[in-house]
């Protein structure tokens, strides 16, 4: 590789990919080019096994993507390990890393369209919301591109004739593990601030959702990114499992799971090596009755029904006072079978499907449960009459349980679809009482006119994010992650960019006279 001027390894700077690179016909050509890992003898052991990739709105194959083996794992891990030690993405300066995120940010601009029309098909949710969505990704390769060029090294305070100063350093070889829900904005999170501070990383997408990470690696490439600093395993459990605990890797961050996210603590505790887990979540949200219930209700259904409810933040169990609950559930149940559910290609489509026909049978057989244990289906609460091309497709209704209690299975447990239930509450107290009342502490929400009222609710709720009038927001700079059986750690803000370095300090003495300990007749401090 040449050399610039100041003597830096040269990196080429490509143009972007145009969109035709990743229509339908030449996809495969695009998956095969970022998953081609060297691969040792063939055997039984490494052999590819092929996966159908399932459009969730139809049932229909878009693609087979062949899956990783552990053996596969070990060579992407092998091959970052080396762009790590010996290339040099960790040696550039700063301010050329940063140069190279905003390079990136500007390549995945480009291809926003192909971006989310694929994740639209991968994993269903509605044009409308994946464009929204996929439209902000830039922004976190951008933030962290500033965090690096705004880095201090911090300088400490101390006694006598002495300089202490701190560095921070990449950690090496980062394993990023991300769900089926968001594919492309989680997996930006970590490895836009893992980049910049100079890591090396391999990926491992949901073995449903791969094909936006794929697509997204290549684009990063060819705006410059050099070769080595990114890998893509694909496939299930076992390559999650191999990559979580491969000794190679210092840190992993990961979302996903509760189940998951303890068996990657404890693999990563075996050696010390760090982890970032964003969990599972029952996320509560109080309306009070000092709001309209309409408008409550009108944030209620975006809480709970965008991206048919798969996120771990959805609002999923809605304690409302008393003296509004009727009318809340009366504008709630209307507003969620006014929603509009259809082909999530369409403009017009308000609700996609759910990722996969098991997911689907696990949400209709807990609404079932709710029904069973005495709770009311006030809207929804099945499957949906649709157009034939459709019929294969995985959606459930929008669904409004109401008269529920915090003894149900609904109120405890993650539904993890378009499922909204409802319990009713006295006063302050109560209601704090029964948002707390739950094993998870990732989100929660406060509907309320009252702004004193809004601070101290959500000074008393235990969980790691709470939205005030509000649901789903985030930025950049907001840390993002939970408390308890949520996880541990961040995800963006300073927080996530941070643990991707560890600290070295340096004592430096100043003093024009030497250190004589044992010479001096009185020698002062120890240390």
């Amino acid at each position: 590789m040449s050399a610039d001027a100041r003597g830096h390894p040269a990196i080429p700077h490509r143009t972007a990919p145009t969109s035709a690179s990743y229509e339908a016909g030449n996809l495969k050509e695009a998956i095969i080019l970022v998953t081609q890992i060297p691969v040792p003898a063939s055997s039984e052991a490494t052999a590819h096994r092929d996966r159908d990739i399932l459009n969730p709105a139809t049932g229909t194959v878009i693609r087979s993507v062949p899956d990783s083996t552990p053996d596969h794992v070990d060579e992407a891990v092998r091959a970052a390990k080396e762009a790590f030690e010996s290339g040099p993405w960790p040696r550039l300066p700063r301010s050329e890393r940063a140069r190279h995120l905003l390079r990136c940010a500007d390549a995945i601009e480009a291809s926003s369209e192909t971006l989310f029309q694929l994740e639209t098909r991968n994993n269903g949710r509605p044009i409308t919301e994946t464009k929204a969505q996929l439209s902000r990704v830039p922004e976190w390769f951008r933030y962290n591109a500033g965090l690096l060029a705004a880095q201090r090294d911090a300088v400490l305070p101390g006694d006598g004739p002495y300089l202490t100063y701190q560095r921070r350093s990449p950690l090496g070889v980062c394993g990023i593990i991300t769900p089926f829900n968001h594919p492309l904005l989680i997996l930006a999170r970590s490895l836009s601030a893992a980049l910049a501070t100079g890591n090396t990383v391999v990926v491992k997408p949901s073995e449903t959702t791969p094909l936006t990470t794929l697509a997204l690696v290549d684009v990063l490439r060819e705006a410059g990114l050099p070769e080595g600093v990114v890998h893509v395993v694909t496939g299930g459990r076992e390559v999650g499992e191999r990559l979580t605990g491969h000794p190679d890797i210092a840190k992993i961050t990961l979302t996903g799971g509760t189940e998951a996210g303890r068996a990657a603590a404890v693999a990563t505790a075996a050696r010390f090596a760090r982890v970032t887990a964003e969990l599972g979540g029952k996320t509560p949200i109080v309306v009070f009755d000092d709001i309209d219930p309409r408008v409550a209700a009108e944030g209620a259904a975006f809480a709970a029904f965008v991206a048919a409810g798969q996120s771990c933040v959805a609002g999923s169990r809605f304690l409302v006072q008393r003296g509004v609950y009727d009318a809340f559930v009366e504008a709630l149940s209307a507003r969620a079978a006014a929603i509009r559910i259809g082909d999530p290609a369409r403009p017009d489509t308000q609700l996609g499907p759910l990722i996969s026909a098991v997911q689907r049978e696990k949400v209709l057989r807990l609404i079932d449960t709710g029904v069973q244990e005495g709770a009311r289906v006030a809207a929804g609460g099945g499957v949906p009459d649709l157009p034939a091309e459709l019929g294969d497709g995985f959606y459930v209704q929008p669904t409004v349980l109401a008269d529920a209690t915090m003894s149900m299975t609904v109120a405890k447990e993650e539904i993890f679809g378009p499922v909204a239930v409802v319990v009713p509450f006295d006063d302050e107290d109560d209601a704090i009482a029964m948002a707390n009342d739950n094993r998870f502490g990732l989100g929660a929400g406060v509907w309320t006119r009252d702004i004193a009222r809004g601070h101290r609710v959500a000074d008393r709720v235990v969980a790691g994010m709470v939205w005030v009038n509000d649901h789903h927001r985030l930025e950049p700079s907001l840390p993002w992650g939970g408390v308890r059986e949520s996880g541990a750690g961040r995800d963006a803000g300073q927080e996530s960019f941070d643990d991707f370095t560890w600290v070295k300090t340096v004592v430096v003495r100043t003093a024009a006279d030497d250190v004589d300990w044992y010479g001096s007749p009185a020698p002062g401090r120890l240390n």
